[in-house]
């Protein structure tokens, strides 16, 4: 997969993952559906007590799925956290065969800084740091940093300290939170 090329079709919605399609010399154009994929596994994962953050593909040598999680009662995730996710997804991903193809299954946490996915996350999260980067851009702009207030009906509220703007959610394309001291204080209380 040396030579893979992947092409991003946008998603639909927020919090779902688009379809990954890659091409391969030689080879015809093969499709992942992570929204299929998300869908498959979050049940099983919530009954063990994780939620999924994000599932994405990443090509390069190897096509690589990546699925995030964290715990429900946000308590700090462990390598065993890990492993048992790796298990039962591996397990799904066996029997319902959604990926026709080699790929490698990689699970983490989502970290401290971590990626701001779904409606929820704007809110859960007011009050902390994120950058937040648009599909397209807003009067020529397409990257902000700023402190989140929360949402307000369908538009991320951001105080970029000088101005709030919003954001139209369904405009996000790539938003994380930004590892500052307060985000660890935070989360150094939590746990």
């Amino acid at each position: 997969m040396r030579d893979a090329a992947k092409h991003l079709i946008e998603p639909q919605g927020v919090g779902r993952g688009p379809p990954f399609c890659f091409t391969q010399r030689g080879l015809t154009t093969k499709v992942i559906d992570l929204g299929r994929i998300e869908t498959l596994i979050a049940p099983s994962l919530e009954a063990m007590g994780y939620r999924v953050v994000r599932v994405a593909s990443l090509s390069g040598r190897r096509l690589v799925l990546q699925v995030m999680a964290e715990r429900i009662d946000d308590a700090p995730m462990g390598v065993e956290d890990c492993g048992r996710i790796s298990q039962t997804i591996s397990a799904l991903l066996d029997v319902d065969d959604p990926i026709t193809h080699a790929y490698v299954l990689e699970v983490s946490s989502p970290g401290i800084d971590r990626p701001l996915v779904r409606r929820e996350d704007y809110e859960r999260f007011a009050g902390f740091e994120a950058k937040l980067e648009l599909r397209q851009p807003i009067e020529g702009r397409r990257r902000f940093r700023g402190r989140l207030i929360g949402l307000s009906d369908e538009h991320v509220r951001l105080d970029l300290g000088t101005d709030v703007v919003e954001l139209p959610l369904l405009e996000i394309q790539r938003a994380k939170l930004i590892l500052t001291d307060a985000l660890i204080a935070a989360t150094s209380q939590r746990n």
